[in-house]
């Protein structure tokens, strides 16, 4: 008997994409087996941590080789997409230990003598990976880490150090006392009396038995219940390490002690040094994707069948209150979007978009040095998280008590996209350095002008959606060019001229972020299957209903476009509420993740 594809098997086949074949899918499945969807109880916090360590250790045995999976950006990001929903605390050292880690070494140690031994303990999970960058005592600590890092000639290795405790790397995951640590620590090189420019050092920071070398001081941090990692602030006190802990990347110290590096700048070493976030921008967004599906899966499952008592209407289906129908249908519609953003981000780009990607040289930097790696995937990894952070906490007030009360899952999703407002670059600093670059025409170019809108309007046409968008985006953008350019006129410094254009900043860049994920969205209608219509218009309407206060500021649309996307959103709903069920089958979520009140049973 011939059987043909439904919508839900089309469905399932855009979130799994093509790029796997089923056999590396199995592989990374066993990687993060189902019993890795729960914790047992009971567990104190060195329990829990040590419990983590020892999934992350069965999973990277089992995982493809990790300098296959970090040449394979889907491969790699659909194993942590399911570790992230299955452990967000598993995802986090999953990311540190393969991108932030291992990835250093890959990169800027590639033919480089003596790496092979701290790579062969990560590649083999004898020792696990974490990062020493980010400074406790100041903001943007990136761009001037004031841990130092020094040749001795004498050893012909190096002294790395911290002045005082201000300058402690902080957070990172290093507390536990019987894991073994390989970290890649962010230091200033300083030689010949100069900053030569922010370099990678690996350094084995707890040996087999946990034990710290001399130098190295590890002060665990108060236990969070955010995401639960054994978080450290760790200080560096002349701690020598050998001349191949430098990775280097192509820099060097010639027979005369004379420093070169083809990068060429400090600023440029900067750049290239931070080159590792794509990797970990690719991986974030995947698992802003996967946890927002997850979310919206199990929000239906809550709420499918589940009847209200109401007093307008006793037994009600819960469902027929259009604020839970919307909230469900919402969420599912955010995954599918985020999907489609996952899908972009993780495609192979062309030589001259991926260009950014660490390159020497570089835009400017003002706040902090990630929209100088690459401005427009830094941008759609805070968007993505802003996007996830806000379906996954409306899931858990949308599930009552149970959201919160009956399984941790919907807390652990919601620790973990908070934390990655912050995480792997800060969502409000890439917004203004994004702000500036469109503001100076730095790699950017603003949409062109239209005459519209489009379509009379109609808000379901996606070349509408556009329209308002681009529209949005470069009224908010002249604006803000033209204030601190008046500013700047008037004689203000370049601090007074942006600090008092910061709102207007963040919302421009947002703005921009709108637009490039609506231009995915409307990529994904072309190409992806027919059902993907109405789910990608309902997210894009909510999007529209978000953004409602710049449309109106800027003169876009008039008054009354509230009433026009409500209404919009209203039909689009009707069409999809049959379906629910169905929507969430295609995301193929594993059965644990759509029980919240299983232990009832």
């Amino acid at each position: 008997m011939t059987t043909f594809p439904t919508e839900a098997d089309d469905l399932a086949g855009f979130v799994l994409g093509t790029s796997l074949d089923a056999k590396t899918r199995a592989r990374l499945e066993e990687a993060v087996p189902e019993e890795f969807f729960t914790v047992p109880g009971g567990l104190t916090a060195p329990q829990r941590h040590a419990l983590t360590y020892e999934r992350l250790r069965r999973a990277g045995l089992a995982a493809p080789p990790a300098g296959e999976l970090l040449e394979d950006p889907p491969a790699l990001c659909a194993l942590l997409e399911r570790a992230a929903i299955a452990d967000p605390p598993l995802f986090h050292l999953m990311l540190l230990h393969y991108t932030l880690a291992l990835g250093p070494i890959l990169r800027f140690g590639a033919g480089q003598d003596g790496t092979r031994g701290v790579r062969d303990s990560l590649e083999s999970m004898t020792s696990f990976g974490a990062l020493l960058m980010t400074e406790a005592g100041r903001s943007n600590s990136h761009l001037s880490p004031r841990t130092v890092a020094r040749h001795d000639p004498d050893t012909g290795g190096f002294v790395l150090s911290t002045p005082d405790a201000q300058a402690a790397k902080f957070p990172t995951n290093t507390a536990h006392p019987d894991v073994p640590k390989t970290a890649a620590v962010y230091a200033t090189l300083v030689h010949g009396g100069h900053e030569q420019g922010v370099f990678v050092f690996a350094v084995p920071l707890r040996g087999p038995d946990g034990a710290v070398p001399p130098g190295v001081r590890i002060v665990p941090a108060p236990e969070t219940s955010g995401l639960q990692i054994d978080y450290a602030a760790v200080l560096l006190d002349e701690v020598r390490v050998p001349f191949e802990a430098w990775l280097r990347d192509g820099a060097r110290i010639d027979a005369g002690g004379e420093f070169h590096d083809p990068a060429g700048t400090a600023a440029a070493r900067l750049t290239r040094s931070m080159g590792i976030a794509p990797p970990v921008w690719r991986a974030v967004v995947s698992a802003s994707a996967a946890v927002t599906r997850a979310s919206a899966g199990m929000l239906l499952a809550h709420s499918a069948g589940r009847s209200t008592l109401g007093r307008l209407a006793p037994r009600r289906p819960l469902t027929d209150y259009r604020n839970q129908q919307e909230a469900v249908l919402g969420a599912l519609a955010s995954g599918y979007a985020l999907t489609a953003v996952a899908a972009h981000v993780t495609a192979p780009r062309p030589a001259a978009a991926a260009a950014g990607d660490g390159a020497a040289g570089g835009p400017a930097t003002a706040w902090a040095p990630w929209s100088a790696v690459d401005r427009d995937l830094a941008l759609l990894k805070a968007a993505a998280t802003a996007q996830a952070q806000e379906t996954v906490s409306a899931c858990r007030v949308h599930s009552g008590a149970p959201g919160f009360a009956a399984v941790e899952r919907l807390n652990a999703y919601r620790g973990l996209t908070h934390a990655y407002q912050n995480a792997g670059g800060d969502n409000e600093l890439i917004l203004y350095d994004t702000a500036r670059a469109m503001a100076d025409l730095d790699r950017y170019v603003p949409p062109e002008p239209e005459a519209g809108p489009p379509d009379d309007g109609d808000l379901e046409s996606p070349r509408v959606w556009l329209f308002l968008a681009r529209d949005t985006e470069r009224r908010m953008r002249d604006r803000l060019a033209g204030r601190v350019e008046e500013a700047l006129r008037a004689g203000d410094d370049p601090f007074t001229a942006w600090n008092g254009n910061l709102v207007l900043a963040a919302r421009t860049a947002t703005a921009c972020a709108d637009r490039v994920v609506l231009e995915i969205l409307a990529s994904a209608l072309d190409t992806g299957p027919r059902a993907l219509g109405p789910v990608l218009r309902l997210h894009a309407l909510n999007r529209l209903e978000h953004r409602a206060s710049d449309l109106l500021n800027e003169g876009v649309a008039p008054p009354g476009i509230l009433d026009e996307v409500w209404a919009a959103r209203r039909r689009t709903c009707d069409e999809l509420a049959p379906r629910a069920a169905e929507l969430a089958a295609g995301f193929g979520l594993p059965a644990p993740l759509t029980a919240p009140t299983a232990f009832l049973t």
